[in-house]
């Protein structure tokens, strides 16, 4: 019987392959899809540069202790007296003519090329402190969130995998119903001629001929379909026609101990954000709180560019406070209050909504555990229906209806058959996604 079997899947492959023979069938494994689409998907990418560009928003929060320093090279003329006066101080050429009052007040141009260092240090910077830890919040909930992306489309893979495996299936058991109606056909057309069968039975037959062709179009339709969507996973434009080398074959796992972990990805990235909207709100209090920062500065001037005989340091401390902003501060901190309570409601929500997903897997795992062992029974009922029927058509001892309904009922049976396999692996898989850690 395997045998027979073997002969069967292999006839339809070289039928399936002469219908599509414009097209470019490519095998190719699920290990082989994965490790493509971990590499080129365009939803991981963009998840990449999302932790990248959080990352580079907690890099920017190095300001909180680092110095910012800046330099100049200043030229100006001028005959302003206050800053004719000022230039010529800072160059250290002042002599007892300039206090002249004539010069003073009309003094001549003065040329002036200042280069300049400064540094500010900051000391104390409380809010900063805590949006720098908010900062490092949302860095890791993206890097989570990649994570879980990652999670997700290992499941997409799966999924989608499974679905060209049934798609192939479904034109392979649509196969053998259309060799099996063109048979019974040319039966029903002998006996017609013969006088043993009436029109309107032949056109019965005819008919179930048409509906099982339509019926394997429509499935060929569909492996496209899902060889397509394997290429965008992979984000391939070529768009071939995929055929699976992996068999779609019934999987099992223990129920036992499957539940939603705080410690899954997402939750924790969930429970990262909401820590983030709480550092905030930590800032915009700290904001009420005075800064405390250090400054200095070195001075080079002469009258000539580039030149440096005269030079001057300065350096000191400021403690500044925003005392009032009228009631910008106060509104600022109650609305990062409310985010911060919004994202505790928003994560407890989020668990609870897992846990229900959970629960409802759980179930349609266990529904599909037993519709599998039913479908299997009914698929060999109905196997065993077929041959007697069709043994008695040959001998004029069936209807032609009674054959015609064994046969629609053993292509459905195997159908469906097929298709709980998918759905019980299908569970499988998504409650691996629900419970991983």
């Amino acid at each position: 019987m395997k045998k027979n079997k073997r002969i069967l899947i292999f006839s339809f492959l070289l039928s399936f392959v002469s219908i599509l023979q414009a097209q470019e069938l490519k095998p190719i494994s699920k290990s082989e899809v994965l490790s493509r689409v971990s590499e080129n998907n365009q939803s991981l990418k963009i998840s990449e540069q999302e932790f990248k560009q959080a990352r580079a928003d907690f890099r920017q929060t190095n300001a909180v202790f680092l110095p910012n320093i800046t330099a100049s090279h200043t030229a100006m003329a001028t005959t302003n007296p206050l800053m004719a006066f000022g230039s010529k101080l800072n160059q250290e050429i002042l002599t007892q003519n300039d206090f002249n009052p004539v010069l003073l007040n009309d003094p001549s141009q003065i040329e002036n090329f200042a280069t300049k260092l400064e540094i500010q240090q900051p000391l104390i910077n409380l809010d900063g402190m805590f949006q720098r830890k908010a900062a490092k919040s949302k860095m890791e909930a993206m890097s989570l969130k990649t994570e879980r992306t990652q999670d997700y489309l290992v499941f997409e893979v799966d999924k989608a995998y499974m679905q060209l495996q049934l798609s192939y299936k479904a034109v392979y058991v649509l196969d053998k119903a259309l060799e099996a109606a063109i048979a019974n056909k040319k039966l029903a057309d002998n006996s017609f001629k013969q006088g043993y069968l009436q029109r309107a039975d032949l056109l019965n037959v005819e008919v179930r001929v048409t509906e099982v062709q339509n019926q394997l179009q429509m499935a060929k339709s569909n492996v496209q379909n899902a060889s397509n969507y394997l290429s965008f996973l992979m984000n391939d434009d070529s768009f071939v026609v995929y055929t699976p080398t992996d068999e779609l074959t019934v999987t099992t796992i223990s129920l036992e101990d499957k539940k939603v972990s705080e410690n899954r990805s997402d939750i924790k990235a969930m429970q990262l954000a909401s820590n983030a909207y709480e550092a905030m709100n930590k800032a915009d209090k700290m904001a009420f709180l005075p800064r405390l920062n250090a400054f200095g500065s070195y001075e080079l001037y002469d009258d000539q560019i580039f030149k440096t005989d005269a030079n001057g340091y300065l350096f000191g401390a400021q403690l500044s406070w925003d005392l009032f902003q009228g009631s910008k501060r106060f509104g600022k901190a109650q609305k990062s209050k409310a985010e911060f309570e919004k994202s505790k409601l928003e994560y407890k929500q989020y668990v609870s909504q897992s846990r229900l997903e959970l629960n409802k897997a759980k179930r349609a795992f266990l529904d599909a555990e037993n519709k599998l062992k039913l479908t299997s029974l009914a698929l060999q009922q109905s196997e065993e229906s077929l041959r007697i029927r069709t043994n008695r058509f040959k001998e004029g001892l069936e209807k032609t209806s009674d054959l015609l309904i064994a046969e629609t009922q053993y292509a459905q049976k195997e159908l469906e058959y097929y298709q709980t396999i998918f759905e019980y692996n299908y569970t499988q898989a998504y409650l691996q996604f629900l419970t991983k850690e």
